[in-house]
């Protein structure tokens, strides 16, 4: 049942890798002095995701060392990013298990408060199948009797009647074969 969100998170996982971020996303080395401001993107990994589920949030915006931290109104609490490994910042975000199914902005601002960027998560309530006629039985004797069709409550009249001409055609029959054997071969 799981193979759908699976594939659709390896596949856009692939496309991630495939697809490099163009060089206007990056941000631009800014002159040095009061306005050292730096915008950018917030890559989120899987950008499509179920309530309650964890995403991996990425920013290089602040520039190594730095601290910064992440919001969004579908965040269950506030993400606070740690330096990675030559990728820039890294948080994890968990999302509301209430939230609503749509598309939501997320923030992240520099500490030093001399850069931000922005993305969006996508959030979809997964739904699961159910059967199309579902078995009307229960534990213990919980199934609902006030469904019952004509055909679950046993034979009717017609059935009667059909039965009663059925045994008679029957019993016409074993009488016949019953008296040819008592006469016995012809001619003896």
């Amino acid at each position: 049942m799981r193979s759908i969100p699976l594939t659709f998170c390896a596949a856009a996982a692939a496309a991630l890798i495939a697809v490099p971020a163009p060089a206007a996303l990056a941000s631009p080395a800014a002159p040095a002095g009061d306005d050292d401001r730096r915008t950018g993107t917030v890559s989120v990994t899987p950008s499509t995701i179920a309530p309650g589920g964890k995403v991996e949030l990425w920013v290089d915006v602040c520039g190594k060392g730095r601290e910064a931290t992440g919001n969004s109104d579908a965040f269950s609490s506030e993400a606070h990013f740690r330096p990675a490994d030559d990728k820039g910042l890294f948080a994890e975000a968990r999302i509301r298990d209430d939230a609503e199914p749509h598309s939501y902005d997320v923030w992240v601002t520099c500490k030093d408060g001399r850069g931000k960027a922005t993305g969006t998560l996508t959030v979809v309530h997964h739904n699961r199948p159910s059967p199309a006629a579902p078995v009307k039985a229960g534990g213990g004797g919980t199934a609902t009797l006030a469904e019952r069709s004509t055909e679950a409550e046993g034979p009717g009249t017609r059935h009667a009647v059909i039965g009663l001409v059925l045994a008679a055609v029957a019993a016409v029959a074993v009488a016949l074969r019953s008296s040819r054997r008592r006469r016995g071969p012809a001619g003896n």
